[in-house]
């Protein structure tokens, strides 16, 4: 799954994209999160299939496990 991710530093500024595409993980979860089904997704961007759907999904659930370093205002 993990590979379809990918980071490239000069494509939609190193944002994760799937498989090299410009589609980053945050577009598809956008879609997701307004209400699309996985199926309307994939019928609205056929170049996608259901498992760049679940690594978009295993992606943001490892993101959304890491650490949030929160630094005190300085006085």
């Amino acid at each position: 799954m993990v590979s379809h991710i990918t980071l490239e530093a000069g494509k939609r500024s190193g944002q994760p994209c799937i498989r090299g595409m410009r589609m980053t993980v945050a577009d598809v979860l956008s879609y997701l999160a307004s209400g699309m089904s996985p199926q309307e997704v994939l019928t609205e961007f056929p170049f996608l299939t259901s498992d760049d759907i679940r690594a978009c999904l295993v992606y943001a659930a490892s993101e959304a496990k890491q650490p949030v370093v929160v630094m005190a205002p300085l006085l």
